[in-house]
């Protein structure tokens, strides 16, 4: 809901009656590299936590971080509290961006068998898809002032459901250093740390579908965490959008990959595999780069949007090779290191794109090319497509079925 309001609220305090805001631009960068940094060490660690203590407190404590920045927005958007809430986001993007769907993927993995988990991870991604085009339609109707209350309302919703009807799927082992000191036990705990940490990076590269999917999903996301840091400032500048047309635009991707999660997804999985659907989807991701890239007129940021009700197939397609081919033990292992791998591409992206995006938008440009930034990112798509086309989607072999890289801590005692 707050996305297509988020461009115009941030520009308005940062550059006041301008439509191309630098300052803005650089701010989103610098915050996405700030994650980034942080992310590469906490997502495969909470990843492992949600393996050995369950899912439900990870996801109540990433969940619950996600409140706390638009309350800022809805008490005042001046410039200090804009500045504020960029601040309390990045610690809070730092928790919560991708480990939300990293543990529920896990989550889901423990109570669906291998053959449904394709079609368990679309429906997931389809019902996300569902609720990006609701909060859109109420982002476009609603007034600007109300859009921050009604999201907090919801995002509390959030936790409390959780708490109350959310049933945990991994049984914590008794602990038994209850009585260590404090200092010995500080020891122990970066050290199991340590290990959990290299045997999920061991469980990766180990594994020729892990680690090709890896480098897919690095690739995939240098690109598009690139263009959709700048895309909608890129589109305010260029052809003066506003939240009425970043609305109708998300609603309209949105209803599409309802539609292709939920329903094509599932029923083509089946009869082409995980590793068609993928690179289909990679395809869409190019295109849908490249139209944006070069949009000549304000019609084809529609065109180019269409296109991602095929792309959105990127995510439940990677979640379900990577869950074929981990152990049961290693879900939050394997989904959480290679989110980590994507958060070091979402670290590199706007070091580049930032100020690429910035000098073809201003007037000292080489060349006319607004979008020349976005162009270079569907380049980084185009070797995900390339790593995709080799990857090995094959079952995992018997030494991953026996036993898990790393003893599970859970049995440790």
């Amino acid at each position: 809901m707050t996305v297509s309001v988020l461009v115009d609220v941030t520009t308005n305090a940062l550059c006041p009656g301008q439509s191309t805001c630098s300052e803005a631009i650089y701010i989103n960068g610098l915050q996405q590299t700030i994650v980034g940094v942080f992310k590469m060490v906490v997502l495969p660690l909470l990843g492992q936590l949600a393996d050995e203590y369950g899912r439900k407190p990870l996801l109540l404590l990433t969940v619950s971080t996600t409140i706390f920045p638009f309350a800022l927005l809805a008490i005042n958007q001046s410039k200090e509290f804009v500045y504020a809430y960029y601040v309390i986001r990045t610690i809070s993007y730092i928790i919560s961006q991708g480990s939300i769907f990293c543990i529920a993927v896990a989550y889901a993995a423990d109570v669906v068998n291998d053959s449904k988990r394709a079609a368990a991870f679309s429906w997931i991604t389809g019902l996300f898809s569902a609720s990006h085009v609701l909060g859109n339609f109420l982002a476009r109707f609603l007034p600007e002032k109300y859009i921050f209350l009604v999201s907090i309302v919801l995002l509390i919703f959030c936790p409390t459901y959780m708490q109350f009807f959310l049933v945990e799927t991994v049984r914590p082992a008794p602990r038994s250093d209850q009585e260590s000191y404090c200092l010995t036990r500080v020891v122990k705990v970066i050290d199991k740390r340590y290990k959990s940490m290299r045997d999920a990076g061991l469980l990766v590269f180990s594994s020729p579908t892990l680690r090709g999917i890896s480098f897919v999903s690095f690739f995939y996301e240098l690109g598009m965490s690139g263009i959709s840091a700048v895309l909608l400032y890129y589109l305010k500048a260029v052809f003066g959008f506003n939240k009425n047309q970043f609305s109708e635009i998300l609603m309209m991707v949105g209803i599409g990959s309802i539609f292709s999660q939920i329903l094509v997804l599932p029923l083509l999985n089946p009869f082409v595999g995980e590793k068609v659907i993928l690179c289909i989807a990679l395809l869409a991701s190019i295109a849908y780069a490249l139209f944006y890239g070069l949009a000549w007129a304000s019609w084809v940021p529609y065109l180019s949007a269409s296109f991602g009700v095929i792309y959105v197939l990127v995510k439940p397609s990677t979640y379900a090779i990577i869950s074929k081919a981990s152990s049961l033990n290693n879900q939050g292992k394997a989904q959480g290191f290679i989110a980590g791998v994507q958060s070091i591409a979402s670290l590199l992206s706007p070091l580049a794109m930032s100020p690429l995006t910035s000098w073809f938008l201003s007037s000292d440009a080489p060349f006319n090319c607004k979008g020349f930034s976005i162009v270079v990112s569907s380049v980084c798509m185009m070797i995900s497509l390339c790593f995709a086309c080799l990857l090995n989607t094959e079952e995992r072999s018997n030494n991953d079925k026996e036993e898990d890289v790393e003893t599970p801590l859970l049995s440790e005692s």
